[in-house]
């Protein structure tokens, strides 16, 4: 279930666009366990996920010099942060089909911010916080730790282009070890708005896509990619 969090940034209009870019079956299992799959916030690529810039841990460091569990904590804090990543975009990215999408048989989720906050389901006591990332210089700039889930609202500025928008869970406090991830109840019907088939991909495989939706009782529009428009001259 959705919480508003006054300390975490968020796009004011409900409208906003967002995406999900995946391959077919990681969205056939979304559509056939009506669950989103959340990562461990420790399993991404960056390393430095759910960690802190130089001067906030140099003052995290200072506070643990009479408190050595302090920066423990923190430390432990990121095996129990699961996270499901969105692309705020008006329009599709090149770069994000590129980069979460492979062999021209991917698709992309359309949303908005409101479907988001609408789409979550009470799950087992656990809450769920909807932020934007900010994305800063980790040698320089300062991430405030006055709220736990900050240290996963901020990335490097090398990944700018992502312009993410995270679904955060925090199941400390719950008797549970998160492996890879977790998943959540979700509204499928809420959460997509329209799909969209990858730009590259064959007929047989946009028909086949179809075909699926349609047979599991799911009636979303299903577009063809912006990106495969014909060529005017």
């Amino acid at each position: 279930m959705y919480i508003h969090n006054p300390n975490i940034k968020l796009p004011s209009d409900n409208d906003t666009i967002v995406w999900k870019y995946l391959d077919l079956s990681k969205f056939l299992e979304l559509l056939l366990s009506k669950n989103l799959f959340m990562s461990r916030s420790d399993k991404f690529e960056d390393q430095y996920e759910g960690t802190f810039s130089e001067p906030t841990y140099d003052e995290i460091k200072r506070l643990s010099i009479d408190n050595p569990n302090f920066l423990k904590y923190y430390k432990s804090h990121r095996e129990k942060v699961a996270i499901s990543s969105w692309h705020i975009n008006e329009y599709e990215s090149f770069a994000m089909w590129q980069i979460f999408t492979q062999n021209s048989e991917g698709l992309a989720i359309q949303s908005t911010i409101g479907r988001l906050q609408e789409c979550l389901l009470p799950e087992k006591n656990f809450t769920q916080h909807i932020g934007e990332v900010n994305y800063i210089d980790y040698k320089k700039e300062y991430i405030p730790f006055d709220d736990m889930f900050f240290p996963f609202l901020f990335k490097r500025k090398s990944f700018q282009y992502e312009r993410e928008v995270r679904i955060l869970t925090d199941v400390t406090g719950h008797n549970l070890k998160l492996n890879d991830g977790l998943k959540i109840n979700v509204d499928i019907n809420v959460l997509i708005d329209k799909i969209y088939i990858h730009p590259k991909s064959e007929n047989w495989y946009k028909n086949l896509v179809i075909q699926l939706v349609k047979e599991l009782g799911f009636d979303f529009t299903i577009e063809k990619s912006d990106l495969e428009s014909d060529i005017l001259i």
